[in-house]
């Protein structure tokens, strides 16, 4: 029996498995900031529910950038809330 991995959304700091949410990536060498839909993309990950909430949380509060370390560019943001539910 496979063990599933668990992961904390950075808005709301709730723990849960890691189909459950979306991960943002710093990729490698300041390539820039990309939504991960593999979830096995190298690089600094962040997670977040698919939720509007979660993502305007993360998105007022700059947890986001602040895990990932980079800033993130408006075409995510975009993304991002293309993909709440």
């Amino acid at each position: 029996m496979a063990r599933t991995p668990i992961r904390t959304c950075v808005a709301c700091r709730q723990a849960e498995g890691k189909r459950g949410l979306v991960r943002v990536v710093r990729l490698p060498e300041g390539a820039g900031v990309a939504l991960d839909a593999t979830g096995k993309a190298a690089g600094r990950g962040a997670y977040v529910h698919a939720s509007s909430e979660c993502i305007e949380l993360a998105v007022k509060r700059k947890a986001l950038e602040r895990s990932l370390k980079a800033s993130l560019p408006d075409t995510l943001l975009e993304e991002l809330r293309a993909l709440a539910i």
